[in-house]
């Protein structure tokens, strides 16, 4: 004998609400129960000439149990993305006044010092930093000569200059004999805040930028 869908909407209508958190049509439970109830009425009406197949009965409860576990499975992940949400606003907080590097050029000042960062893809026999205007103006050179693959800083004496640092970018040239080597420039900035958008951690900088705390480079 198959078995055919039996309408539910008696049984839900029926239905009381245990939880207001819980809904009855994705909780595992009420699902279940549910399920089972349907499957006594069907075997309380089933024809006694024409019984059900024992290999179709298997085949449902099998269904169903799929079906809860899989809901299981997501109610599960879903409370653990929660709770790396809450653990990521935690480790937000504790950034909260550290320095942290990030792509970009922007020079941070502090004592009339100026600081800057960055990574070399691989050795250079001449590195040259230029601290410029977001005119492109140079205004001071920096000539660091060999500097190992990695990361690295300098600091920038300001103190004879006399323009608005504020605006103050650098740019960094590295050369291994006559071939290029690759320089990514980092900024230096305090966090001053946390947040969050989509689901992921952002930093609020002491330069107004904001940042995914994915793309921080290192903390300071």
């Amino acid at each position: 004998m198959s078995i055919s869908p039996i309408d539910t909407s008696a049984l839900d209508k029926g239905a009381t609400t245990t939880s207001k958190t819980r809904d009855s049509s994705t909780d595992p439970s009420a699902m279940q129960d549910r399920f089972l109830k349907l499957l006594v009425a069907q075997l309380n009406n089933q024809d006694p000439m024409n019984p059900l197949d024992n290999a179709q009965m298997t085949t449902q409860m099998a269904q169903i149990n799929t079906v809860t576990g899989l809901q299981t499975l997501n109610l599960t992940m879903q409370t653990m993305a929660e709770q790396f949400s809450t653990m990521q606003q935690i480790q937000g907080i504790s950034l909260i006044g550290r320095s942290v590097l990030s792509e970009g050029n922007q020079m941070t000042f502090a004592d009339k010092a100026g600081k800057g960062a960055f990574d070399l893809a691989g050795a250079a026999t001449g590195v040259k930093v230029e601290v410029v205007t977001p005119g492109g103006v140079v205004v001071d050179t920096m000539d660091m000569g060999a500097q190992e693959s990695g990361r690295h800083s300098f600091d920038w004496d300001a103190s004879k200059y006399n323009g608005s640092t504020n605006d103050l970018r650098f740019r960094v040239t590295a050369t291994n004999g006559e071939a290029a080597v690759k320089a990514t420039t980092l900024t230096q900035s305090q966090v001053m805040a946390t947040g969050s958008k989509a689901g992921a951690l952002t930093l609020t900088l002491g330069n107004g930028s904001t940042v995914n705390y994915a793309n921080v480079l290192g903390v300071l």
